[in-house]
C-alpha cells in the first residue's frame, strides 16, 4: 500500500509557496507599482522558479486578483469569527447597553486586524493605486460578506427590539463608516498605528451607531 504522507507533504509545501509568491508579489506591485513588477522580479523575491509562478498564476492580472481574493478570504473569516463571538445568538444580548458593549468589542477586534495589518493596508494600497490608473476599474478587496453579515445581526436585534432600522444595509454601512472606515481614515499606516487612539475610535463609533438606531 502506498504511502499518503508524501502526498500530504507535497500539498504543504505546494501552498507554502504560493504564499510567498502573493506575499512577494503584494509587496513589490505596493513600493514599485503592478506595471512596473516582472513576473521575473516576483520569482526573484518568493526564491521560486519563473515556471512556479506563471504555474499558479498564468499572468500578472491573475496574480493581482489573487492577492484580492486571498485578503477577501481571511478577511471574510476572521471578520465571521469576531461576530459569532460577541454578536451571535448565545452572546446574551437582551439589552441596549449590552448590545453597545457587544459592538464596540466587535468594533475594537475588527479595527486590530484590520487598521493594524500589513497585509490589508497593503491590499488597500493596491487597490487605490490600481483606480488611480484606471477609475474604471472594479479591482476591490470584497468585504460584501462582512457587511452582510453585519446587516443580518443588525437586522436580529431589530427584530428584539433593541434598535430602530428601516434598512439593516445601510445602517450596516453606517456601522463600518463610524468605525473601520474613519480608523483607516485617521491611521492609514499600520506601521504607526496608536493602539489607543484605535481603541477610542471604535468605543466611539459604536456609541454614535447606538445612539442613532438605539431604541429608548
Amino acid at each position: 500500500m502506498n504511502d499518503p504522507k508524501p502526498v500530504h507533504l507535497l500539498s504543504e509545501a505546494s501552498a507554502t509557496k504560493r504564499r510567498a509568491v502573493v506575499e512577494a508579489a503584494r509587496d513589490l506591485f505596493v513600493s514599485q507599482g503592478v506595471d512596473r513588477v516582472s513576473m521575473d522580479a516576483v520569482a526573484a523575491k518568493a526564491k521560486v522558479s519563473k515556471a512556479t509562478v506563471y504555474g499558479y498564476f498564468g499572468d500578472k492580472q491573475r496574480l493581482f486578483r489573487s492577492i484580492l481574493a486571498d485578503a477577501t478570504e481571511s478577511l471574510d473569516i476572521f471578520a465571521n469569527k469576531v461576530i459569532d463571538a460577541h454578536l451571535g445568538d448565545d452572546a446574551g444580548i437582551t439589552t441596549v447597553a449590552r448590545l453597545e458593549q457587544a459592538l464596540t468589542s466587535t468594533a475594537i477586534d475588527l479595527g486590530v486586524t484590520v487598521v493594524g495589518s500589513m497585509e490589508y493596508a497593503a491590499v488597500l494600497a493596491l487597490v487605490a493605486q490600481r483606480r488611480w490608473q484606471d477609475p474604471d476599474a472594479d479591482d476591490d478587496l470584497e468585504t460584501g460578506a462582512v457587511e452582510n453579515a453585519i446587516s443580518e445581526r443588525i437586522a436580529h436585534f431589530a427584530g428584539l427590539g433593541l434598535l430602530s432600522v428601516e434598512d439593516p444595509r445601510r445602517a450596516a454601512d453606517h456601522f463600518f463608516a463610524l468605525t473601520l472606515l474613519l480608523a483607516f481614515n485617521e491611521q492609514p499606516n499600520p506601521l504607526t498605528v496608536d493602539s489607543e487612539r484605535l481603541r477610542r475610535t471604535m468605543i466611539d463609533g459604536a456609541h454614535a451607531f447606538v445612539r442613532a438606531y438605539g431604541v429608548g
